[in-house]
């Protein structure tokens, strides 16, 4: 793929979060701008922001729906977060 563009300053960024959630998360926040991209970051570091295209976002939220990225999710009993992979 081809180097993304500078970031957009008009993006609009869509919270992905638990409906009803309030504060400041940690969230993945997502924006679709110009020419096929699709901007993704954190909440907590929103200067930090990763570009992929609107295809492969597409597929990437295909594989989520499909599960097969649900061996990522496992969580340890022990300390509540998400198990290495």
């Amino acid at each position: 793929m081809a180097d993304a563009p500078g970031i957009p300053a008009d993006l609009t960024w869509v919270r992905a979060a638990p409906e009803g959630s309030e504060g400041p998360g940690p969230w993945i926040e997502i924006a679709f701008g110009p020419d096929d991209f699709v901007y993704l970051r954190e909440t907590g570091d929103p200067t930090n922001i990763v570009t992929t295209t609107r295809t492969k976002w597409v597929a990437f939220t295909k594989g989520v729906m499909a599960g097969e990225f649900d061996h990522f999710a496992e969580l340890d009993d022990d300390q509540g977060t998400a198990a290495p992979a």
